[in-house]
């Protein structure tokens, strides 16, 4: 769905979701209206979010301006690079199979597991003791 130059997608990982909004521009990356480097501290979470844009040569032409909410830091970057893959290909298609080689167009569906009862957490027992 793209509007007056605007490319906008949706990208999810664990249970983080991320609204992201391409423009042209000059390469500058705002999370929930702050800087990049000032939301996402952690150096290979900032690494894995502009991924999409390196391997593609978009770094300085567009202004990325992303909304998430939900999870942590690591899947909120997941959920970000899901989504700036996703609206790269909406602001041109044949950007899709370089981003498919690179693995970043299927949604990461890794989830965490459910606590079973009677167990300690999803697999874990608790210990027994013979005596």
């Amino acid at each position: 769905m793209a509007t007056e130059k605007s490319f906008y997608a949706t990208g999810k990982r664990k249970s983080s979701i991320a609204r992201t909004w391409l423009k042209p521009g000059n390469g500058k990356i705002t999370v929930n209206d702050r800087p990049m480097d000032e939301y996402f501290t952690i150096s290979s979470s900032k690494r894995n979010l502009i991924q999409p844009l390196v391997v593609t040569n978009n770094l300085d032409n567009f202004d990325v301006m992303i909304r998430v909410k939900g999870g942590g830091i690591s899947g909120q970057a997941g959920a970000v690079r899901h989504g700036i893959t996703k609206a790269l290909m909406v602001a041109d298609p044949d950007l899709r199979d370089v981003l498919k080689k690179a693995g970043f167009v299927t949604r990461d569906s890794r989830v965490k597991e459910r606590k079973k009862y009677g167990q300690k957490g999803a697999r874990a027992r608790f210990q027994f003791s013979k005596r």
